[in-house]
């Protein structure tokens, strides 16, 4: 909870300032969203990727994009395909399995870096597409991209989803609220295409996202829906710059039994705290977010 809480945005005045709002077209046809804060004496790009139903503008994209942009760290926070203000670019609708066009997106992004490295941070679902693009790098490389890093990654979108559908109520309303949101403001802006009135009732995230397969006749199922961006131990194999993930034990959606069998390997790193929550890693006393310190000592 804290790590969404607006009150916990340490002072964002001076990336804010300096953004520029970017639209990338990419070789498919999309069109995503963009905020890009050069940096006059920047050290790299830090490229940013928010969680599901989160934007550019959420707390901790902030939080980290304010933190690093005073380490002089040029920022670019993407928004994911129906996200943040973007829902009418693009006519189609969002999923987790669009790596492409945000693969591509990122790929765009890091020429902005002018010749310096450039870092890719996901939180949550937007960490699971930050490993899905550093495993694509293996046979697609993107210029000056140097290390990835993923707080709070779900490797299994479907186990994911059961830990928020049957844990606190709190998370099954916050998303389902947030997710509803998003789908209205599609019906509205292309009602010729959507009609979502009779799903909105669903109660539960997996009950939404089976009703929502109608407009994706291309998944025989919400199962196989789910295994397009599942990750599992066979997935880091071939990985050819440095990945961190960063998860903790009291993770309320993240299930703990798909990092088990993952471990270190030449590329990967995991750090595995006792507690952090979902994104979270706060310290209060004094305030810190632990992951961007650990980055921040990585970069050093």
């Amino acid at each position: 909870m804290l790590a969404s809480a607006r009150l916990l945005i340490p002072p964002h005045r001076p990336l804010l300032e300096h953004s520029q709002e970017l639209i990338i077209d990419t070789p498919e046809g999309s069109k995503l969203l963009a905020y890009f804060s050069p940096h006059p004496r920047s050290r790299g790009l830090m490229i940013i990727l928010h969680g599901w139903e989160g934007s550019s503008s959420s707390a901790y994209v902030l939080a980290a994009g304010s933190y690093f942009y005073n380490r002089e760290f040029s920022v670019c926070r993407l928004n994911l395909r129906d996200h943040g203000d973007s829902h009418h670019l693009n006519e189609g609708l969002f999923h987790g399995a669009l790596l492409q066009e945000t693969f591509d997106a990122v790929n765009a992004l890091a020429q902005y870096s002018r010749n310096l490295p450039v870092y890719l941070l996901g939180f949550s679902l937007g960490a699971n597409f930050a490993l899905r693009v550093a495993i694509k790098l293996s046979q697609t490389p993107i210029e000056n991209l140097e290390q990835v890093f993923a707080v709070s990654p779900p490797l299994d979108p479907y186990k994911t989803t059961l830990a928020i559908d049957n844990g606190l109520a709190f998370y099954r309303k916050y998303f389902l609220k947030k997710w509803r949101r998003s789908l209205k403001k599609k019906q509205q802006l292309f009602p010729h295409k959507y009609n979502f009135t009779e799903m909105l009732h669903a109660r539960t995230c997996l009950e939404l996202t089976s009703d929502m397969m109608t407009y994706f006749p291309e998944f025989s199922s919400y199962r196989d829906y789910f295994k397009l961006y599942t990750l599992n131990i066979n997935s880091f194999r071939d990985l050819n710059l440095p990945v961190r993930i960063f998860i903790a034990a009291d993770d309320p959606v993240i299930p703990q039994d798909d990092f088990q069998a993952l471990h270190d390997n030449g590329c990967l790193t995991i750090f595995r705290q006792p507690f952090g929550g979902h994104c979270g890693f706060i310290d209060l006393f004094p305030y810190s977010r632990w992951y961007n310190e650990m980055i921040s000592k990585i970069l050093m």
